[in-house]
């Protein structure tokens, strides 16, 4: 790869599966070439920033960034262009590293699940083994509590009982010191990281929860019902949810939506990506509203009776019908409902794994594309859909629906 670089000078880091990180210095009008390891073991690219802390040294060639205090400074960005060349490969692959070819990699996209053995399979892989893997990684992400949800907890009276159904790192135990939480969730690793914080947590799937029936003033369940893969189950952790709950007791419901764009406005998913063209943008939208409305008409209005005929089908008709699950462009609008997210496990974080997850990485003979990105399931919510598996479950009412930063919101009460 021979990369131009015109214009302002930039730092690209690049990247080995092993968890190195090397910042180079391009300077303005310098030619970059790229071969060997440093074209198909290491990835590259310019991180987003207005900053970049480059050598003091004056004139400086280009070359790696040296980790020293006493000769680095800040360099503000400026308009930069470059020109990147690449060859064109028209035979078989030798490139020496078929560990990290893409060409040697089999992805087997998986399918759509319609029985519970399927779901439970590719929640196993595809949720449980994920954040196992990603847990530390993911816990330096989620800091800071979303206002809405925080003013749900702020407002419950003082010393209720609240559950936390999926707490992840627990970021909202905290929130409220008034009241008496604990959290739970499908995550050793996540649990975990609760204890060193000093939260109470425990581990359990949200579809059954070890906590005695009608003892809970509120529960929260945020971003973890569009993790389970059928109606059925996700109405089943819906009614778990209500189970726990006394009467007069409510919980709040946060799922992802399809419209990353609502009434004229792009989520902070969406915005966070500055690359996207407007043109792009538009054109993803529309396709999701399309999605939206049709499945407003064909999911939303299915009844838990069509699942249960799926599951007595022949086993040969699901498997020439089932449709398999998209991966997803991160920061995109979604054109579809099932699909899979990219998680980018970076930096230091792949140290945060087992021990013999780290000899693995350390032999580039073994090493997988699976230990770099890993790939979340989730179904995304249409309009009026979470509020319509509300409704199936006896016994609570739907008190307020909203839509907050892309995703789609409920709060129940038991009555």
């Amino acid at each position: 790869i021979i990369s131009l670089s015109l214009g302002s000078q930039t730092v690209m880091d690049f990247k080995h599966p092993d968890g190195r990180c090397v910042a180079v210095m391009l300077p303005r009008r310098s030619l970059l070439v790229m071969t060997g390891e440093s074209r198909f073991l290491w990835s590259h690219g310019i991180t987003p920033r207005k900053l970049d802390v480059v050598q003091a040294t004056e004139n400086q060639m280009s070359r790696a960034v040296i980790n020293d205090i006493r000769d680095l400074t800040l360099n503000k960005r400026e308009t930069r262009t470059s020109f990147t060349f690449r060859k064109v490969r028209r035979t078989a692959c030798n490139c020496g590293y078929p560990a990290v070819c893409d060409n040697h990699i089999k992805k087997d996209v998986p399918l759509v699940p319609h029985c519970k053995s399927e779901a439970f399979m590719l929640e196993q892989e595809y949720v449980h083994k994920v954040y196992e893997e990603i847990a530390g990684h993911f816990s330096s992400t989620r800091h800071t509590p979303w206002p809405k949800i925080a003013t749900f907890l702020k407002s419950l009276p003082q010393g209720a009982i609240v559950a936390d159904i999926g707490c992840g790192n627990g970021k909202y135990l905290a929130v409220n010191p008034t009241l008496y939480m604990v959290g739970c969730d499908r995550s050793k690793n996540l649990v975990d990281i609760c204890g060193e914080r000093g939260f109470q947590a425990f581990v359990c799937d949200a579809m059954s929860v070890p906590i005695r029936s009608n003892v809970c003033d509120a529960c929260i369940s945020i971003a973890v019902i569009h993790h389970f893969s059928t109606e059925e189950r996700r109405l089943a952790a819906i009614t778990e949810l209500k189970r726990l709950l006394c009467p007069g007791g409510k919980a709040l419901i946060y799922v992802w939506a399809v419209e990353q764009e609502y009434k004229k406005e792009r989520s902070k998913y969406l915005k966070e990506d500055k690359r996207l063209k407007e043109e792009s943008n538009n054109q993803l939208s529309k396709e999701a509203s399309t999605n939206s409305r049709t499945c407003i008409d064909s999911q939303i209005s299915d009844s838990l009776d069509k699942i249960s005929n799926w599951e007595n089908r022949d086993r040969d008709i699901i498997v020439h019908t089932q449709p398999k699950l998209s991966v997803h462009t991160n920061r995109t609008a979604f054109t579809s409902q099932e699909l899979l997210v990219p998680w980018h496990l970076k930096g230091d974080a792949k140290k945060s794994s087992d021990a013999h997850k780290e000899k693995e990485l350390a032999d580039m003979q073994n090493l997988t594309d699976t230990e770099l990105v890993f790939h979340r399931y989730y179904h995304v919510f249409c309009e009026g859909e979470l509020e319509a598996a509300c409704r199936r479950v006896a016994g609570v009412r739907i008190e307020q629906s909203y839509y907050d930063q892309g995703n789609w919101c409920v709060i129940l009460e038991k009555q």
